[in-house]
This record gives structure tokens, C-alpha cells and sequence, in this order.
């Protein structure tokens, strides 16, 4: 870690770097939306913000979305590189999973049925996507419950401005890997189009790795179909409306556990999302009105015949979740402060079922939609002012009322000045939270007394840019503290379980993030992450504090190198992770063991070939190709050197 540390500094400072590619301009200008709900150029806010481009989405193969985000410093995602139909669990600066919102076209998605209610990023195919926007710390004041660590803003791919335009991909590799997709979009009068189709099928890997001596595990395969279409319509010059639905499917087979095979484990998932955007001109601002419906339904099936358990001769589960989110927003513009104020309204629902065949009897449970459900209604209010050149103050707060436990709050204040267009210092001190979800208010083990968790966040860095534009680097500290952590917890003396309010955490690191453009053909980019954590657990008068940061590494690196010439495009990343601390319940002992998984570099290399004047990229995408072995999660398996070929197409 250290020897990429010190290349990144000696980059950074390179005479190379003079070269004259751009200005500062091009980096201050870069336009993003997360930060404040409405377009906002970088040099205008002090919040961290990384961006990953169209082209940084296409320059990365066939990879899927997970992979692309996991690229990034700062951000972790366990299962990234494992089977595709691995979950995969998201850690921004090192925080809980659940302490970080997904959100598409700035639309919080949730998923009721899970134990935290964190979206699925699987269910997110990355050809719909045109471009990311990760918005690091607290971001409780604009985008409400679960914004603790950070907001990952999806945003989907938008209309061109011809009567006709598309694009379609076509790729095939390891695993017999098969992934394809097409679109169409384009603006013809008052309306505008998009639609799109993509499928993914994979044979896979096994998921469960094998353990020494034994034969080789059966692979899990995996399949995603996609479809997504919005057609706007520009009543008038001032109003514009654009209906949209988004649906997917995944399905793919499971394994019994770490190091435990099975042949009969299948699930199922499928996502419905149509909604409602619509832009409203108003005197000198932009009011925005959102309106979001998110279906999810989840299936599991073991029928245990080909590879029995120890518990079930069959079990299947069924879940359904039910949201729906609707937002009111107003951007004004005035002389030095740009006002956005609005509310938004949550209700989110889910029924279950359960059915058990078994030697000790038969089981069949199920909740429904009557018992399960909360609704959240909240009002906000963010200045952005700038009232010199270079500095700009926001500030905000925002008030929420929850159906189970009642009121609460956020607030922000996020300082920066930008001296000579060159170096940039920002802080940002927020509060945030996040709300019980379903299943940890009504379940079983349900509690419905729980408050909602609160936290305190703390960042400053700086931000230093070349004058020509050629490089740029920043560097952020950050301090998280929770309270009011939920936690599952076990009565030593009744046995009982459930969730309670007892924990506290705090965590703290540094990020570092740069761009180097060496010349017109050579371009690089350096992410590095550190994130360290513990939590402090009250036992009667007693506090007992552990490090508690699992299946995340305190440090993980991200370096990239780019050249192009002409039609030809090459690129090499190499991710390395640090040692990771995993948990795991021992079958054979009864208790919960702690195991050290090491470090790992993964070196993936991209290039392409773009046909001139025809539309026609053929790439290359291999992954992993000094067949490095390694674990994300203990017990389970990942590929070795794997590579895929394709051509993208575009008229």
C-alpha cells in the first residue's frame, strides 16, 4: 500500500503532468446533480462527489454494476467479484450496509422485505445506466432515512437528440458467459423515447468453495432479463412529463452455506418500477415532482432431495414488498443562493410466507401486508450561497415523521473555498439517521418500540488541482459516530430474541482520490480507502469496545492506466484489498468464529478497437489474469483468470 501511496504522490507532482491537455476549468465545471437535487457545478459545492462517466462505464467490458462501483476508493463491495448471482453487500467508508441509500434518477429504492430494507444493486442492469454519482458522507438532509455513509444516485440512460438513435451489445466469455442488449431512444417534435432490453446467462461458478480433498462443487448458474422504456412529452415550453416502468427478473442456484454444496436450491426475484417524473417551470425556479412504485418479489426453494440438509426434506419462502415514494421539490435560483425546498411522502408494506417439511413435522407461516407496513412523511429545506468568489456555504435541514415512533431530524452545514481555480477546501458537519425497517419492527424478533439509529458526521480535506487541468488531487478525513445502533440481541437468561436500540459506533479514515491526463493518449486515475471502526456495547455498567468492521478492509486501493491512439483504447486496473476479518457459525462447535481472510490484488486489463465512420467497438475484457486466489467472504469461492469478448454498436 505504501509503494502505490507514494507513485500516486510522485504523479501528482510530475512535471509530466504540465502538459497542456486542458484547464482547470474542465474539472471545476464538471456539472453533477447528486449534491444538491439540481445541476450544480463542482467548483460550487464542498460535498464529495466521484463520477463514473458513460465512457468509464463502457471502458469496463462486460462487467456488471458492482464492478464498476467497486473500482471506485472510498467504497467496498463484498461479492463484487465472486459468482454473479452472489449477493453482494455495499460499504461505503467502511459503514454498515444498510447505512448506505441506493437511489435511482435521485429516487430512493428500498427493498421492505430484507432485514436492513437495502436495495438490490443486482437488480440494476448496468447497459440502462449512463452514468454514477457517489455521494460520500451524511446525506441526511436531502435524501432522509439511511444516508449515513453515503448516496450511490443511479442514473439511467435519457433520449439523444436525433429522431432515431441506439445502441446494442453482444458479448460471450468464460463460464459460457452470454450477455446482450439493445436500445433504442430519440426526440421527435414534443416527445422524446428510450427503450431498452437486455439479457444475461451464466453457467457460472460454484459458490461455495470446495474444500481440500473433496470433488469439485457443482456451478451455480445465473440468469437476468431487463426492460425499461419512459416516453416524455414537452407540453409546453415550461412543462415537461415522462412516464417510465422498469422491470427485471433474476434467478439463479444456490448453495447450502460455506463449503456446503446443494443441487435443489433455487431462487427467484423480479422488480417492477414504473413511475412518474415531471419538470415544472415556475417564475425564475424548477419545481419537480417525483413519483416512484417499487415492487419486489422474492422466491427460495429447496427441496433437498439431491443433496439433503440437516434440517428440511423441503422449504420453500416467499416475500413481497410494496413501496411507494413521492417527492415535491422547488430549485430557485437567486443573485448568490440557490433555495431548494420540498417534502416527500414513504409507505412501504410486505407479506411473507413460510412453508417446512421435515422429520420433526410440518410448518407453514405467513405475515401480511395488514400488520406490516410503515409510513414516513418528511419536509426539508437547503441553501446553497455563494456570496464571493470561490467560497460557497450550504446548509439544511429536514424534519421527518415516522407512523411507529414518531418525529425526527437532520441537518447539514458544508463550507469550501476554492482559491485560484487551484486548490479547494471543504468540510461538511451533518447529522443523520436511518429508520427500523420492516422486519425489525413487526417480525418475529420484531421490536416495535425502536427509535430510529442517529448519527453525527464529520469531514474536511482539500482538493488540488494542476493549471492546465491535467491533474487533480483530493484528499478527505472523515469521523462517523452512531447511536442508538439496532442490534439483534439474545436474553442470556430467557433465551428470547430481538432487536433492541443498545450500540454505539464510530468509525474514521482518510480517502484519496486523483486524475492524472500524462498526455493527449495517456490518462491514469489512483482511489485509495481506510477505514477503521469500532463498537462500544453498555453490559450493565460495564462498556465493552471491539473492532467490529467485517467483510470490509481497512484499506483498499484502485489504480487505473489508460491509453488511446486513434480508434484504439487500452486500459489496465489493478484493485488491491487488505486483509478482512470474517465471521462464521461453526456447525461443528455451536459458536461464532472469527477468521482473518488476506489481502489480494486483482490486475483486469480492457481493450477495444473502434471501426471508423461505422459505429463498430470491438473489445476484450479479461479479469483477474495473474489467476490470483482469494476470498470476499469465508467459505465461498471466486473465479480465477477469466476473459470475455464483444462488440457494441451504435447508430
Amino acid at each position: 500500500m505504501k509503494k502505490f501511496l507514494s507513485v500516486a504522490a510522485l504523479v501528482s507532482s510530475s512535471p509530466l503532468v504540465a502538459q497542456q491537455v486542458a484547464d482547470s476549468s474542465k474539472v471545476l465545471n464538471e456539472v453533477v446533480v447528486s449534491a444538491t437535487k439540481s445541476e450544480v457545478k463542482a467548483s460550487a459545492t464542498g460535498k464529495v462527489v466521484v463520477t463514473i462517466s458513460r465512457a468509464d462505464i463502457e471502458r469496463a467490458g462486460a462487467r456488471d454494476l458492482t464492478q464498476v462501483l467497486a473500482e471506485q476508493g472510498g467504497l467496498f463491495i463484498n461479492g463484487a467479484w465472486s459468482n454473479p448471482g452472489k449477493d453482494k453487500s455495499v460499504y461505503i467508508r467502511g459503514a454498515r450496509v444498510d447505512h448506505s441509500l441506493i437511489t435511482i434518477d435521485g429516487v430512493p429504492v428500498y427493498d421492505a422485505t430484507g432485514i436492513g430494507s437495502n436495495f438490490d444493486l443486482r437488480l440494476i442492469p448496468i447497459e440502462r445506466v449512463e452514468r454514477i454519482e457517489i455521494l460520500k458522507g451524511s446525506q441526511g438532509t436531502l435524501y432522509g432515512s439511511d444516508a449515513i455513509a453515503g448516496v450511490i444516485n443511479i442514473i439511467t440512460r435519457k433520449a439523444g437528440p436525433g429522431t432515431v438513435q441506439g445502441s446494442a451489445l453482444l458479448s460471450y466469455g468464460s463460464f459460457n458467459t452470454l450477455r446482450t442488449a439493445a436500445s433504442v431512444n430519440g426526440r421527435n417534435g414534443i416527445i422524446d423515447y428510450n427503450v431498452g432490453y437486455n439479457y444475461f446467462n451464466t453457467k457460472g461458478i460454484s459458490e461455495a468453495a470446495t474444500p481440500e480433498g473433496s470433488k469439485e462443487f457443482a456451478p451455480n448458474g445465473y440468469t437476468q432479463h431487463g426492460a425499461d422504456a419512459s416516453i416524455g412529452f414537452q407540453l409546453t415550453p415550461k412543462v415537461h412529463l415522462q412516464p417510465y416502468v422498469r422491470y427485471t427478473t433474476n434467478s439463479g442456484n444456490l448453495d447450502a452455506g460455506y463449503h456446503a454444496d446443494a443441487l435443489d436450491f433455487t431462487y427467484e426475484q423480479k422488480n417492477l418500477q414504473p413511475g412518474l417524473r415531471g419538470t415544472f417551470t415556475l417564475g425564475k425556479g424548477t419545481l419537480r415532482a417525483l413519483y416512484n412504485y417499487n415492487r419486489i418479489e422474492r422466491s427460495y426453494e429447496d427441496d433437498s432431495t439431491q443433496t439433503p440438509n440437516l434440517f428440511n426434506t423441503y422449504s420453500s419462502s416467499s416475500f413481497t414488498a410494496l413501496e411507494h415514494f413521492g417527492e415535491l421539490f422547488y430549485t430557485l435560483p437567486l443573485r448568490n443562493v440557490k433555495l431548494t425546498f420540498g417534502s416527500d411522502y414513504r409507505a412501504s408494506s410486505m407479506k411473507q410466507e413460510n412453508i417446512s417439511i421435515s422429520q420433526w413435522g410440518n410448518s407453514k407461516t405467513e405475515l401480511g401486508t395488514d400488520s406490516l407496513q410503515q409510513r414516513q412523511i418528511s419536509a426539508y429545506a437547503n441553501a446553497l450561497w455563494t456570496p464571493f468568489q470561490g467560497f460557497s456555504l450550504e446548509a439544511g435541514a429536514r424534519y421527518n415523521n415516522h407512523s411507529r415512533y414518531g418525529s425526527n431530524g437532520a441537518w447539514n452545514l458544508n463550507p469550501s473555498y476554492l482559491w485560484n481555480n487551484s486548490v479547494k477546501l471543504f468540510a461538511n458537519i451533518s447529522s443523520g439517521y436511518r429508520t427500523p425497517s420492516l422486519y425489525q419492527l413487526f417480525s418475529e424478533y420484531g421490536n416495535k418500540d425502536l427509535k430510529a439509529e442517529q448519527s453525527m458526521n464529520y469531514e474536511g480535506g482539500i482538493q488540488v488541482l494542476s493549471g492546465d487541468g491535467a491533474a487533480s488531487l483530493r484528499v478527505t478525513y472523515f469521523n462517523r459516530d452512531v447511536k442508538d445502533l439496532i442490534v439483534f440481541f439474545t436474553d442470556p437468561t430467557t433465551f428470547q430474541s430481538n432487536y433492541i436500540n443498545r450500540d454505539r459506533q464510530k468509525d474514521h479514515g482518510i480517502e484519496i482520490d486523483g486524475k492524472v491526463q500524462f498526455s493527449k493518449h495517456v490518462f491514469g486515475k489512483l482511489f485509495y480507502g481506510y477505514a477503521d471502526g469500532e463498537v462500544t456495547t453498555k453490559f450493565g455498567s460495564r462498556d465493552t469496545t471491539v473492532f467490529n468492521l467485517y467483510r470490509r478492509p481497512k484499506q483498499n486501493v484502485a489504480l487505473s492506466l489508460g491509453v488511446t491512439f486513434g480508434g484504439f483504447t487500452a486500459s489496465a486496473q489493478l484493485n488491491a484489498v487488505g486483509n478482512v476479518q470474517d465471521q462464521y457459525f461453526d456447525n461443528s462447535s455451536f459458536t461464532v468464529k472469527t477468521v482473518t481472510l488476506k489481502n489480494y490484488a486483482l490486475l483486469n486489463l480492457y481493450a477495444e478497437y473502434a471501426v471508423q465512420r461505422t459505429g463498430l467497438r470491438i473489445f476484450v475484457d479479461a479479469r483477474n489474469v495473474t489467476d490470483a486466489k482469494y476470498q470476499e467472504i469465508y467459505g465461498y469461492g471466486t473465479p480465477g483468470f477469466n476473459a470475455y469478448g464483444g462488440v457494441r454498436y451504435q447508430f
